[in-house]
């Protein structure tokens, strides 16, 4: 295999493909990627056997061939290039020799046929949508899953698909956030996948902001994004996610509205008080005024309020504040809509006149 490359058509996919290999592995050759070209189409794969990422790249010149090579070796000398560069491999026997300038790496390969992939085929159902719509989903709900828990079925992001419409959800079990939005055709039957943890926070740099349709095809235990020239397939948590339209049935009488950026200041401004551990606050709603507390194991305290629009009966509410900061951030609306019930209930929060995206909280004890 030879080619010549310029630095810039290079470092994008590779740092991509780069993020999904894990840096201690079991095989020697997960720590590599599978260079592939053909055709003047450079293939870039990376995989830590569940999550495979494939970008395609144009090369200027090259003969066909393929080999794979320590990927973050590969990733640190084309970064520490000059912007302008131009790269030209050649592979001679099990070594890749890379020139560049005066600048001269041999890197140690192995044989492409060891490489492993994930097997994906059989997809029952596809959608396409929007790649804005699939990151705005993720981007709104993804926060709130879980990390290593032993519950291993919330340490992911559920996929719905319903008629015409595509749901994602999130709960770590304190908190739960869902999103959704309209597909442009129907799918097939209604089905619910669990997108794991590693796979979404690799979405979000697979995603471009861009408006381009992206394609999510599915089968028992795999899920594909595909966009022109990429692909990132997934492993799914095989496990049953929490009836989540029972947890949010809840009825919730009281209604408050405040201002969300105002809102949001004054819980920041709070927080610095609170147990580092459980990062509690305390709620005291009344008409048109919520007082905000919160105190430390050093006796430290801290109070402060805001106007809100609140007509109802005093309520006195504990809350992680983090949690209720996480979803005032993933809002974009001047106003945020909270509905409570009593102490012992969460809170729904939502942007006014839109139940697309909500995010329930729990109480906690203070």
């Amino acid at each position: 295999m030879k080619l010549l490359i310029e630095r810039d058509q290079l470092l994008t996919p590779l740092t991509t493909v780069t993020s999904v290999v894990e840096r201690r592995q079991t095989l020697p050759i997960l720590a590599n990627v599978l260079v592939q070209l053909n055709s003047n189409t450079l293939t870039l794969t990376g995989t830590d056997l569940e999550v495979e990422t494939t970008i395609e790249t144009t090369v200027l010149d090259g003969s066909d061939g393929q080999c794979t090579v320590t990927a973050r070796k590969l990733l640190d000398i084309t970064r520490a290039l000059p912007e302008n560069a131009k790269l030209e491999f050649s592979t001679e026997g099990s070594k890749l020799k890379i020139k560049s300038g005066q600048s001269r790496f041999t890197l140690q390969t192995l044989p492409a046929a060891d490489f492993p992939r994930l097997e994906t085929e059989n997809w029952e159902e596809r959608v396409r949508l929007e790649q804005s719509a699939l990151r705005s989903l993720f981007d709104k709900t993804a926060f709130s899953m879980a990390q290593q828990d032993v519950r291993y079925f919330l340490n992911g992001v559920l996929i719905e698909l319903d008629g015409d419409t595509m749901i994602s959800v999130a709960t770590d079990g304190h908190r739960l956030a869902r999103s959704r939005t309209k597909l442009p055709t129907a799918a097939g039957a209604q089905r619910q996948v669990i997108v794991p943890r590693k796979a979404v926070l690799e979405l979000n740099r697979f995603l471009a902001d861009g408006g381009d349709e992206i394609t999510l095809e599915l089968n028992p235990n795999h899920v594909r994004f595909s966009r022109p020239g990429a692909q990132l397939t997934s492993k799914l948590i095989d496990g049953k996610f929490p009836d989540y339209k029972a947890v949010m049935s809840q009825v919730l009488s009281q209604k408050m509205v405040a201002d969300r950026e105002q809102l949001h200041e004054v819980l920041a401004r709070t927080s610095v008080l609170t147990n580092e551990k459980y990062r509690g606050i305390r709620l005291n709603l009344s008409n048109g005024c919520l007082k905000l507390s919160a105190h430390n194991p050093d006796h430290e305290e801290a109070s402060d309020e805001v106007s809100v629009d609140y007509e109802g009966d005093s309520l006195e509410i504990g809350f992680n504040v983090t949690y209720l900061m996480d979803a005032l951030r993933a809002m974009s609306t001047k106003t945020v809509e909270a509905e409570l019930h009593d102490g012992n209930s969460g809170c729904m929060l939502h942007e006014p006149d839109d139940d697309d995206t909500l995010y329930l909280i729990m109480p906690m004890r203070l």
